[in-house]
């Protein structure tokens, strides 16, 4: 059975879907099944295998749905099988479970540092075109679950974040947005060495310039420096935060399926003049972002 569920977890993952591999990790007194034993929940509520039935499986089937939802790490559960908790039919164990639950199978997760304007047009068209989005500030009445329901966000300092649960894998594609340089700066730093499949920073040739300049001084890699997407997005003459979104979701995407951005993001050309001379990338650096 363990290895049927594990056949079909990597089924499921290649196939990009996801789910949650509960796995029986500690038994202390009686338990219907042993260590070891796995159930597959998926977003939908239907599971595979099983790590004892009766109401602790249904309790963790809940938990394990209320993780998808809320995009959280893995953790370990622990569950009372004693008899004054047992439904009428089923067995009194009378033990104490440890089930780890941990999400399989990895979203595109679009990370927005900064929740002004042009943060909050990004992440609506992120999670329109199928981003699990998160989005951070350090201003709590700027990221805030009013401000971006189709969001995760985390409102602390840029020190913190990842203490209060960021992460990043090669899935994630991160657009770096906050209300000023300096700041945009210690995200950048705070950035290096992590993976992540795409890093956009917003601004002018001249902002950027300075930016890379001054990380450059505080020791941050040139590996790092390089693989930043500066400025942000494709270059189609954006100026509003929507537009500007557009952009930046166009390059994104385009990164995502392997397109030529090399090739994008020249210029376009009419009558053999630049259309945009001024940015390479499509967003500008608008005040209040």
């Amino acid at each position: 059975m363990v290895g049927h569920i594990l056949d079909l977890i990597h089924e499921e993952i290649s196939q990009g879907k996801k789910g949650v591999l509960c796995t029986l990790v500690e038994v202390v007194g009686s338990a219907p099944r042993h260590l070891g034993a796995r159930m597959w929940v998926r977003p939908d509520g239907s599971a595979v295998g099983t790590i004892g039935g009766g109401t602790v499986e249904f309790r963790i089937q809940e938990r394990a749905r209320a993780m998808l939802r809320r995009r959280e790490g893995p953790g370990l559960v622990r569950e009372s099988m004693w008899s004054d908790e047992v439904s009428e039919g089923e067995p009194a164990c009378g033990g104490e479970v440890g089930i780890f639950l941990e999400i399989l199978g990895q979203d595109r997760e679009l990370i927005i540092f900064g929740a002004g304007h042009v943060g909050l047009a990004v992440a609506r068209l992120g999670a329109f075109v199928g981003f699990a989005v998160t989005v951070w500030d350090e201003r709590p009445e700027f990221a805030s679950p009013e401000r971006f329901p189709e969001a995760r966000v985390l409102a602390c300092p840029v020190d913190r974040v990842f203490e209060e649960g960021l992460r990043l894998s090669e899935e994630s594609y991160v657009v770096i947005a906050t209300r000023g340089h300096a700041l945009d700066a210690a995200v950048a730093k705070a950035l290096d060495g992590l993976p992540a499949a795409y890093i956009g920073m917003i601004g002018s040739r001249k902002k950027i310039a300075t930016v890379r300049e001054g990380l450059r001084r505080d020791g941050v890699s040139q590996r790092h420096l390089d693989r930043l997407f500066q400025p942000v997005g494709l270059p189609i003459g954006a100026e509003t935060p929507e537009e500007i979104a557009v952009s930046v979701l166009s390059e994104i995407i385009a990164v995502a399926s392997g397109a030529d951005i090399g090739g994008l993001r020249e210029p376009l050309r009419r009558g053999g003049s630049p259309a945009f001379p001024l940015f390479s990338g499509g967003a500008p650096d608008p005040e209040g972002v």
